[in-house]
């Protein structure tokens, strides 16, 4: 007795649904609708250091100044701004992040801290962009503090960032709270494209093919490292952050690689001639722009902008190729995979050139593209695996039914010997009559199915014989023209015994009508079968 599958029910589990939509649509309230609690800590005063700021300029003038804010400052110059700590100032560090600088903090004139490019990594002009936190105390009320900033490239000088004053925990949980959620997506996208190479690389050994999501899940890896480096979090994720900030760079470089062989891929190398001279020039651009950051000619950031015009390049080869083939074959999971392609290369573009712009960069942006194509391939991979089952599933089902064919002739074929058995006269004929068959219809042209098929008919063309007594088969004397009627009966009978067989073309018509007369004359014969007789010689 077969089990019937149990249904869950259907109002508890719309009752679930619902439930979980009003918890859901009630927590993004709260969270758009309710208060702030992130801007204060448990003292209930702001970290966020609102003192007065006085920028020192190179020409001995002063100017009144914002922060953040960013001013015209000339590379390689040093930005010196300074503030008075207010009477009951009584915090236990002040910190400020950098961008790309090197930085000075000086209280009351004596060096308090010091950040720079030579004290922390060999190659580069620049110091990593990192939060700098220096030492206070209620000593230091009513004293100066002084900050100098220094970069040497143009992108980032005159920058001023945030200044946060307080305890560093505080001001750590500050930070993550409002980077929680690129610090989520860009933590979930690291482990996602691991995951997605890793089940690509097993699918691709239990279905034997090479799976489209595995370069996928190689751009998602470095994307998910470049959004990490460019994270604010990055110097608590990792012991080095300068390392991983100068890999945000490499990433970028390189990104057209992955980018190029899973869209070449996805196209079954149809435009190969297109995306592997982008994968050769990225790869050259990669070379040329380590060996100006090794020695110090350029660094990185500095290189740029060719890394970006070698990413529009392959975002508009990858527009181009896909609008091609989505225009010849408008295929649904075509124009989803377009649609999903899209939206992350302009993602990644904005957020590659924000970089000119904007200080703060966290790649929510890219990382929500990311996961919205990740889900689109998913789909995409799970109607090629579909596709791949099927596929199997009927190469097993013709397997079995040619191993049932091939049994069932040579049933056949036993059979029409055993029935040849029953003919003393008769023994080897059909045998004989099927080989002498297929060197015939050779002779006229028939391809191999056709001389197969008439092979296998030939040797079943006495099969009607089963149903002729012993006793007329195997007559010595002369049959009775009652006994030779009888006799013709067979390939009659022949015919109705296979009249359901359809693993033979044309079995039934061969076994009814192989003793009816062809529409030659004698002489006609004579002389085809001479012509063929020579033509063997």
């Amino acid at each position: 007795m077969i089990r019937k599958p149990y249904k869950t029910n259907k109002n508890i589990s719309r009752l679930f649904y619902i439930l979980m939509m009003i918890i859901f649509v009630w927590f993004i309230g709260i969270q758009i609708l309710g208060p702030d609690e992130q801007f204060f800590d448990q003292s209930g005063h702001s970290i966020i250091y609102n003192g007065t700021f006085t920028w020192k300029k190179s020409d001995g003038t002063k100017q009144n100044i914002s922060v953040p804010g960013r001013y015209k400052v000339p590379a390689k110059q040093t930005m010196i701004i300074t503030t008075t700590l207010p009477d009951d100032y009584n915090e236990n560090v002040i910190a400020i992040r950098s961008s790309l600088q090197d930085v000075r903090f000086y209280i009351d004139g004596k060096l308090r801290k010091e950040y720079n490019a030579k004290s922390l990594h060999r190659f580069g002009k620049n110091s990593a962009s990192r939060y700098i936190f220096c030492n206070t105390s209620s000593a230091d009320a009513g004293k100066e503090l002084r900050l100098e900033l220094t970069t040497y490239t143009s992108n980032y000088s005159g920058v001023v960032n945030t200044i946060y004053c307080g305890d560093q925990m505080q001001i750590w949980s500050y930070i993550f709270n409002h980077n929680f959620s690129g610090t989520v997506i860009e933590s979930f996208i690291f482990f996602a494209s691991i995951v997605t190479i890793l089940f690509s690389i097993a699918l691709g050994i239990v279905y034997k093919t090479k799976f489209n999501m595995e370069y996928l899940g190689w751009c998602m890896l470095m994307g998910s490292v470049w959004m990490i480096g460019e994270s604010k979090m990055r110097q608590i994720l990792v012991p080095n952050a300068s390392g991983l900030a100068t890999s945000c760079f490499i990433m970028l470089m390189l990104c057209p690689l992955p980018i190029s062989l899973y869209v070449n891929n996805l196209q079954k190398g149809k435009y190969k001639k297109i995306f592997q001279p982008i994968c050769f020039i990225a790869l050259l651009n990669f070379i040329i722009c380590t060996i100006l950051h090794l020695t110090g000619v350029a660094d990185y950031i500095e290189t740029m902008p060719a890394a970006h015009a070698i990413l529009i390049i392959t975002f508009l080869a990858v527009i181009l190729t896909f609008w091609i083939r989505y225009w010849n074959h408008r295929s649904r999971s075509d124009c989803l995979l377009f649609f999903g392609l899209l939206i992350t290369m302009l993602s990644v573009i904005f957020e590659a050139i924000s970089v000119y712009y904007k200080v703060s960069v966290s790649g929510v942006f890219v990382g929500i593209a990311i996961l919205i194509l990740l889900f689109i391939n998913v789909i995409y991979t799970i109607h090629i695996i579909r596709d791949i089952i099927k596929r199997q599933q009927q190469e097993e089902l013709d397997k079995r039914k040619k191993n049932i064919e091939e049994m069932s002739l040579q049933l056949m074929q036993m059979l029409s010997t055993t029935i040849e058995a029953k003919d003393e006269y008769t023994k080897g004929h059909s045998h004989r009559v099927a080989e002498y068959s297929v060197l015939i219809a050779r002779e006229l042209g028939w391809n191999e199915k056709e001389l197969s098929n008439l092979k296998n008919a030939a040797h079943l063309h006495d099969i009607g014989k089963i149903a002729i007594p012993d006793t007329i088969l195997n007559k010595p004397s002369k049959l009775s023209e009652e006994e030779f009627s009888i006799i013709k009966e067979h390939t009659i009978i022949g015919a109705n015994i296979l009249k359901n067989i359809s693993l033979i073309d044309h079995v039934q018509e061969i076994v009814r009508n192989h003793h009816e007369h062809d529409p030659y004359t004698k002489s006609q014969r004579k002389s085809r079968l001479f012509n063929w007789a020579s033509n063997q010689k």
